[in-house]
């Protein structure tokens, strides 16, 4: 005869939950720390056109951004639906380029402000006026290093 006698089922026990509060905190802090939010909205309608070669950015910090198109639909009623010069998260004219290029040049450090590149986004049905009007306006401010962003050829 054995001296132990079992009563009964043994269960598992439940894991603990307490330091559960704890992880989910932390994940949600990291998750906080890391993730960049889109700096500006886009206002306007930009159909990239397609490029026979592309190459990308190596330090995309260091561009700024014009984009050219038709405003929005929801913002077509107040702004018409000819182009428009979208900088920063405003409709500007080609005359307001000039000081947006100095803004951005001012918030880079000195090292930087040589490797500033000016990306243009505009619309595949953009008229070239409107685009040579803001490259005129990049020369007369120094800002020489522009880039045009396009998209990659649909494969047929």
């Amino acid at each position: 005869m054995s001296k132990f006698k079992q009563k009964g089922k043994r269960t598992v026990p439940n894991p603990p939950s307490g330091s559960l509060s704890d992880i989910v905190f932390m994940l949600l802090f990291f998750f906080m720390v890391t993730t960049t939010m889109r700096e500006t909205e886009s206002k306007v309608q930009v159909k990239l056109p397609e490029a026979s070669e592309i190459a990308k950015l190596e330090r995309k910090d260091l561009t700024s951004y014009i984009n050219i198109g038709t405003p929005t639909r929801n913002l077509q009623a107040q702004f018409g639906t000819e182009s428009r010069i979208q900088l920063n998260d405003s409709f500007k004219t080609t005359a307001e380029i000039r000081d947006f290029i100095a803004a951005e040049r001012d918030a880079m450090s000195e090292a930087d402000r040589s490797f500033m590149t000016v990306a243009i986004k505009a619309d595949e049905n953009t008229r070239m006026g409107i685009v040579t009007d803001v490259k005129q306006e990049l020369r007369k401010c120094s800002a020489l290093k522009i880039m045009y962003t396009a998209r990659k050829p649909a494969d047929k």
